[in-house]
């Protein structure tokens, strides 16, 4: 069904040749607070109809952790005008496809239509925004369906407990350190009133965004936008005031168990500047640089020359107040856990102290081009990327402008934000366990 953004998978990427071009945008704002954007594409008779709500797992109540997520979900069961079920049948139904995802910080669903399904699109979005039913009935439909998806996509899962070992050892104060589908335990406890007063704090057109992309008209479709959404009352403004967590000085070493591994793995985190910033950007070159593909700097190394590694992985996952870096891999043979942080460190040392080599900057900068093309290469892409630029950047334009900051990164800057950053000093060290036997 719908997928969240629960998996280390979705930090890796494909890369196409292409050439970049500037993506062209309307901005407006209703009366309510909703602001929209509109994309002109009309190369496709194709439209999408996307929300990106800003309410993510760190919003959650701590006693309650899991209700964005299952809010991703609970959003589909119905509206005063849409007969329970009928939200995920209409859409098929009409030729459109849908999804919606939920991270740490933000909400997103989307329609992708026959450009003549606009109106429905909007409709639907404006019903989920306007009047949805929350009852019980949908709360304890809901309830089994995350259930069984906790089941399928973590605890039955091998490697299914990565995120949380991380969270929970990488923060101690930030809601960071929560699990983004939440615990089971408060789930069943929430009451009906707790679901709707959450639902009336955080789903308010005042704290979303509405993106429009595809063979539009932008005059009829901004009319449409207000019949629609214009009746929507705004909601509270949400007020943020996240603990601050203390900076690691000192190595924190620790153990994670899980019963559905038999090899174990090795991480090693660290807690990095947000995601607007421009240093998160230089520490997703270094990723790259180190994991990006197989004919990168660890996977040569320690998985096609030495045979040390099975699988050996750096990612930078991006999030509003603190980036997430982490390193990852799992032994091959008899190799030990302390050799492949060994040599995963042996390779950051030498960013740190040299400047790695121009041809091997030249094609981090063809990748993130490719990669940067990809992501807008299509109005499902380019849709999310407004959403998320205007969000969580607060800078819609970064669709056109961020490719241009990674090729004004230069290899002295790599080497100085490795040094600053990765030290083995500012970083939890994780290993990642077979769980022993209870018996």
């Amino acid at each position: 069904m719908k997928r969240s953004l629960l998996s280390l998978a979705l930090l890796m990427f494909v890369g196409y040749s292409s050439t970049a071009q500037k993506v062209e945008f309307e901005e407006f704002d209703l009366d309510n607070g909703l602001h929209v954007i509109m994309h002109q594409d009309n190369t496709a008779p194709v439209v999408i109809t996307s929300v990106m709500y800003d309410v993510g797992a760190k919003d959650d109540d701590r006693a309650r952790t899991g209700f964005a997520h299952f809010f991703e979900h609970l959003l589909f069961e119905g509206s005063e005008n849409i007969e329970r079920g009928e939200f995920m049948k209409i859409i098929p139904a009409n030729g459109g496809t849908f999804n919606a995802n939920t991270s740490q910080d933000r909400t997103y669903y989307y329609e992708i239509f026959p450009s003549n399904k606009l109106e429905l699109g909007l409709w639907l979005e404006s019903e989920r925004m306007l009047h949805p039913v929350i009852d019980q009935v949908g709360v304890d439909t809901q309830n089994e369906v995350v259930k069984e998806e906790k089941r399928q996509s973590f605890d039955n899962r091998p490697y299914g407990g990565l995120l949380a070992a991380i969270g929970e050892n990488l923060f101690k104060v930030h809601p960071y350190k929560d699990k983004l589908i939440g615990e089971m335990e408060h789930l069943d406890a929430a009451t009906l009133e707790e679901f709707m007063a959450y639902y009336k704090k955080n789903y308010g057109p005042n704290n979303a965004v509405l993106i429009i992309a595809g063979d539009i008209d932008k005059e009829k479709t901004k009319q449409l936008v207000k019949d629609y959404f214009n009746d929507v009352k705004r909601g509270p403004d949400v007020v943020r005031n996240f603990e601050k967590e203390t900076p690691i000085t000192e190595t924190i070493k620790t153990k994670y168990y899980d019963k559905n591994i038999q090899i174990p793995a090795i991480i090693a985190t660290y807690r990095l500047p947000g995601q607007a910033t421009r240093e998160a950007s230089v520490l997703d070159m270094i990723s790259t640089y180190l994991s990006g593909g197989k004919s990168s700097v660890l996977y040569k190394k320690m998985v096609d020359e030495q045979k040390q590694a099975l699988e050996v992985a750096a990612v930078n996952i991006p999030q509003v107040d603190y980036n997430i870096f982490a390193l990852f891999a799992l032994p091959q043979g008899e190799t030990d856990l302390a050799t492949l942080l060994s040599e995963m460190d042996e390779e950051i040392a030498k960013m740190q102290t040299e400047l790695i080599s121009e041809r091997d900057y030249q094609k981090l900068l063809n990748q993130f081009e490719n990669r940067f093309v990809s992501s807008n290469s299509s109005v499902e892409g380019i849709a999310s990327s407004l959403a998320t630029y205007y969000l969580l950047y607060k800078d819609v334009n970064r669709i056109n402008t961020q490719l241009d900051l990674y090729r004004s990164i230069t290899r002295e800057e790599i080497r100085d934000v490795a040094k600053k950053y990765l030290s083995p000093n500012q970083r939890v060290e994780i290993e990642y366990l077979p769980k022993k036997d209870e018996n």
